[in-house]
């Protein structure tokens, strides 16, 4: 999940200047990587079908939040988000997303985590 567990949950955060990252999401990361875990970040973005921001607006941030990643030695995999509003099999807490990753990346469900801030996540 981003919203909540990277960033601080601000509601529709799509600026960079309103993106601030959450107290020990780094050292939490590389902890993961340690023990060779791949990360990815499964993130609900009805902003977009709200047309509060653009994709766009998204993507740029998504890139920026990456770099910092980078700068402190954590690869973040990749990002999966879903635009859409309820009804949709890629938003959470349904597992479009997931799904998606396991069959990209052929990864173990069973030996995986998710970490959220939500039950709907």
């Amino acid at each position: 999940d981003r919203d909540g567990v990277i960033n601080i949950d601000k509601k529709y955060v799509y600026k960079i200047e309103d993106f601030e990252f959450c107290d020990g999401i780094f050292e939490l990361c590389r902890y993961f990587l340690a023990r060779n875990y791949l990360l990815f970040v499964a993130t609900n973005q009805s902003g977009i079908a709200r047309r509060y921001y653009k994709e766009s607006d998204f993507l740029k941030l998504c890139d920026y939040m990456l770099k910092e990643f980078a700068k402190q030695d954590v690869k973040i995999d990749k990002i999966y988000h879903c635009p859409h509003l309820e009804g949709c099999e890629c938003r959470k807490p349904k597992a479009g997303m997931l799904l998606k990753a396991k069959d990209e990346f052929d990864l173990d469900m069973k030996n995986s985590i998710f970490i959220g801030d939500n039950l709907s996540d």
